[in-house]
């Protein structure tokens, strides 16, 4: 026998090198980290939202959006301590209003009589953009005159809080006139995003989440955003309220306390920012406590916080109520002293068949315009968003509802999901009573000052509704329902139709 005096040979174990990411990959890297920490559709919200929101409040002319003029009065008001419907002389009639800076009201002159004088097509609707300039570029004036507000001193101070915010800072920075009112704009955007922004965040690991997020990004919902108007923090409250009431209610979650927190908060500032949207605020209480933290006495907590709302809510209505009187004077002069709420409530009660013939002739002849103004009637250049808008919009929501989550009965009961069904019934029923009482003459032929984007802030709740209902959902041939997919889908065919929204308004107003 022979022994080898050569040493073992030790076999090193093979190692695996993983390939080096490729450039997309690290392109794509912080993108996907994103969307796992905040969800995608939040993330989607924050980056259209940002762009078209300012492309709208820098594409917009001054005072050019829905009521602008006498929402940024009225928001004027607010920022110097304004709380309460200020009475003003007015030799047609009741008025209210406010002192505004007398540089300011040069801009909303010359906004008003550029707006309300438009030549035909194809040419612009802004005679002279250099008049924007020059007016805007005016310092704030110390000196104020009086200016009437009727229609937007009814409301509360709590939704003009981010414009006013905007106001004093651009005062504070010495900016000039068309500097501050952009900063306005912008103030309202920011809590816009914001308060959106916290309720798609807090669906971030349910696919329904884009639709919140389709609603969201509507382009009459981004253009209000861009704008001075007190509907900014309705339409950003009533979606948030929306979006925690279906994740707790329909989906059966339990809501983190930041998440119970805000909830709670919006119960007493929705109902405050405008009264149609209170029966919304007021659908905390059919929430299991249990989903909102609360067990025991805390039990409890919801029903008060929805008796505080409530009770705020009629305060300030009995509080609003003597500015009904003046809101005549919106309409043409022939009609300034036939709007009268007591006649019309008198009517109501005296003829609720007449009232529900009115009703009927309402949508019979204007439920088209509606449909349009729910998509995107923009401000009072009155630009509709077009065709294609709406129809990628319609895209963004068979899909958005089609991947949803499932909703049966153990989350969401059907006593529960009835009572959210009569909730937005009945919301949408108070649209109409309350522009019949306060904006309609008496005897007129059908409800007047009813549009599409009062709807917006209803919509998420009633396509909850019939997603608990409905339990069609989108799956592909392995019956699994498809998420990255249809996820682009949704983005894309949102950013198609702002796309679309913002270049007819731009070739239509400016040229």
């Amino acid at each position: 026998m022979t022994t080898s005096t050569e040493p073992d040979t030790v076999v090193e174990p093979s190692k695996t090198v993983p390939p080096a990411p490729s450039a997309k990959d690290r392109v794509l890297a912080p993108v996907r980290a994103l969307n796992r920490r905040l969800g995608a559709a939040t993330v989607a919200f924050a980056v259209l939202a940002t762009v078209f929101g300012a492309l709208f409040a820098v594409l917009t002319p001054p005072f050019w959006g829905h009521d602008e003029l006498t929402q940024f009065g009225r928001a004027y008001q607010v920022a110097h301590g304004g709380v309460f419907p200020q009475r003003i002389a007015d030799d047609r009639g009741v008025a209210y209003g406010g002192d505004i800076p007398v540089s300011v009201d040069a801009l909303m002159g010359y906004a008003f009589r550029d707006y309300n004088d438009n030549p035909d097509e194809p040419d612009a609707m802004v005679a002279d953009p250099g008049a924007y300039d020059r007016l805007g570029a005016a310092e704030i004036s110390s000196a104020t005159k009086p200016m009437w507000f009727t229609n937007t001193a009814a409301y509360s101070p709590v939704p003009y809080v981010p414009a006013a915010v905007g106001i004093r800072l651009g005062e504070a920075l010495g900016l000039n006139v068309g500097g501050m009112y952009l900063l306005t704009r912008l103030a309202g955007l920011v809590a816009y995003l914001a308060v959106v922004g916290f309720g798609l965040y807090a669906l971030r690991e349910r696919r329904s989440q884009w639709l919140v997020f389709t609603v969201a990004v509507l382009p009459i919902a981004l253009f209000q955003a861009g704008t001075v108007t007190a509907d900014t923090l309705t339409n950003a409250l009533a979606i948030m309220v929306s979006a925690l009431l279906l994740k707790a209610l329909f989906l059966g979650d339990r809501l983190r306390p930041v998440e119970t927190g805000a909830l709670l908060a919006a119960t007493i500032a929705l109902p405050l920012s405008k009264p149609t949207y209170v029966l919304l605020a007021m659908l905390v209480v059919v929430v299991p406590a249990d989903r909102l933290g609360f067990s025991g006495k805390l039990k409890l907590i919801p029903w008060v916080f929805a008796a505080v709302g409530g009770t705020l809510f009629l305060a300030w209505t009995k509080i609003a109520s003597a500015t009904g009187e003046g809101m005549g004077l919106m309409r043409p002069q022939h009609q300034w002293y036939e709007v009268r709420p007591g006649d019309q409530l008198k009517g109501i009660l005296s003829d609720p068949v007449q009232f529900v013939h009115t009703f009927g002739e309402s949508i019979a002849l204007r439920d088209h315009r509606w449909f349009n103004q729910f998509f995107g009637e923009l401000g009072f250049a009155y630009v509709d968003v077009p065709a294609i808008s709406m129809l990628a919009c319609l895209i963004a929501f068979a899909v958005s509802f089609g991947i949803a989550d499932r909703m049966n009965s153990a989350t969401a009961t059907f006593k529960r999901t009835l009572i959210v069904a009569l909730t937005v019934l009945a919301s949408v029923a108070m649209v109409y009573v309350t522009l019949y009482m306060s904006f309609t003459p008496v005897d007129f032929y059908i409800i007047d000052g009813v549009q599409g984007r009062y709807f917006v802030p209803l919509a998420i709740m009633g396509l909850a509704v019939i997603a608990r209902w409905v339990p069609l959902r989108l799956t592909d041939s392995a019956g699994v329902i498809p998420t990255r997919g249809t996820a682009i889908t949704v983005t894309c065919a949102s950013l198609f139709a702002l796309i679309a929204a913002a270049a007819t308004y731009y070739t239509v107003v400016w040229g």
